[in-house]
């Protein structure tokens, strides 16, 4: 069974903002058991409102008989900094003031979280790591950290994200906080502030996850007498209802930044150049149908890193097509590794 455990740090952490942070720690949740030469080692970064039980949200990745099968592997994933489940976010007591933080929470960016990880990595004793998996938020995530540890990473899958965060899907972040900000309450410092604009970014951030045929199938009345209340409109509502249940909107703003941040080419001569300090053997996954993070962002990442691989999912269910279609994801996987067996299995009998 997956393992619940924390990281403390608990020494000064400073920002690339220049603010800093009293320590934190990071929830984090591993699967099976490290081998020997530790050459098993699976890192899974979660997306923007995921936790870090990764088989909770990726589950038909993970488990016997799955892609990776605890068995085989060692799997870890850490709820980002800045998170709420368990990790140190707005709702945590800053230790200096013993309030929680709420809006005096410093902003982060993706380049901030994955030196978290980086210490977590470092504090487990993980010299290597096998592969590097990330979709989405976390798939920025992950680039960002393979760029940054290029040494540590052995293969990096990046599913359904990009080099820089668009100027479309920061232009999706900023409506949901706008969202965020018509509610009186977020001028407060209380856990609940901003939590019916919440509901209303939810609601946004659905249009960009899923895809017009997704909605037409799964949404439209079945009938034509219907002037009002309709399936597609209560779905707005369920869905921002159901993430208020268990989010916080400190935590989603937070988080929804740290994306528009995301650029690998920040104060590294731009994003080419960023990319040729990749050492991970790459494989860059699309969803056909994705509005958030189109096909077209896989593709360039695909064509600026030399040797890398693209794989296509297709699906009706827009960006969030990268949860659901785990069969088609599974094979893709698969295949990456088979090549780059059968290519260093060729390297080896060339040299001999």
């Amino acid at each position: 069974m997956p393992e619940q455990l924390v990281f403390h740090y608990q020494k000064q952490f400073q920002l690339e903002s220049g603010a800093s942070l009293p320590g934190f720690q990071l929830a984090y949740t591993t699967y099976g058991q490290l081998n020997q030469d530790q050459s098993n080692v699976v890192w899974v970064c979660h997306a923007l409102t995921g936790s870090s039980d990764f088989t909770d949200w990726w589950g038909e990745l993970f488990g016997e008989g799955k892609l990776y099968a605890p068995s085989d592997w060692f799997v870890v994933c850490a709820n980002t900094l800045g998170g709420c489940y368990g990790s140190t976010g707005p709702l945590t007591v800053n230790p200096e003031t013993l309030q929680p933080y709420y809006h005096s929470f410093p902003q982060l960016t993706n380049r901030d979280i994955v030196r978290a990880f980086d210490l977590l990595r470092q504090d487990l004793g993980i010299a290597q790591v096998h592969t590097l998996l990330g979709g989405s938020l976390g798939g920025q995530q992950a680039l960002e950290w393979a760029i940054l540890q290029p040494e540590v990473f052995e293969n990096l899958i990046q599913v359904a994200s990009n080099a820089r965060h668009s100027a479309w899907g920061i232009a999706f972040n900023e409506s949901q906080r706008m969202a965020i900000r018509q509610d009186l309450t977020w001028q407060g410092n209380t856990a609940e502030a901003g939590i019916a604009g919440l509901k209303t970014a939810r609601a946004i951030a659905m249009l960009s996850y899923r895809h017009y045929t997704c909605y037409e199938e799964s949404q439209q009345e079945p009938g034509n007498s219907i002037t009002d209340d309709f399936r597609a409109a209560s779905y707005q509502v369920y869905q921002g209802e159901k993430l208020a249940s268990r989010f916080n909107a400190y935590t989603y703003w937070l988080l929804s930044k740290a994306m528009d941040s995301h650029n690998v080419g920040r104060d590294r001569g731009g994003i080419a150049k960023a990319l040729e300090r990749l050492k991970a053997k790459s494989l860059f996954v699309g969803v056909d149908t994705d509005l958030l993070f189109p096909v077209e962002e896989q593709e360039h990442l695909h064509r600026l890193v030399a040797g890398s691989r693209f794989a296509l999912l297709h699906s009706g269910y827009g960006h969030d097509g990268f949860l659901v279609e785990t069969a088609q994801l599974t094979q893709a996987i698969r295949e990456f590794y088979e090549t780059e067996t059968v290519k260093h299995i060729h390297y080896e009998n060339t040299e001999v």
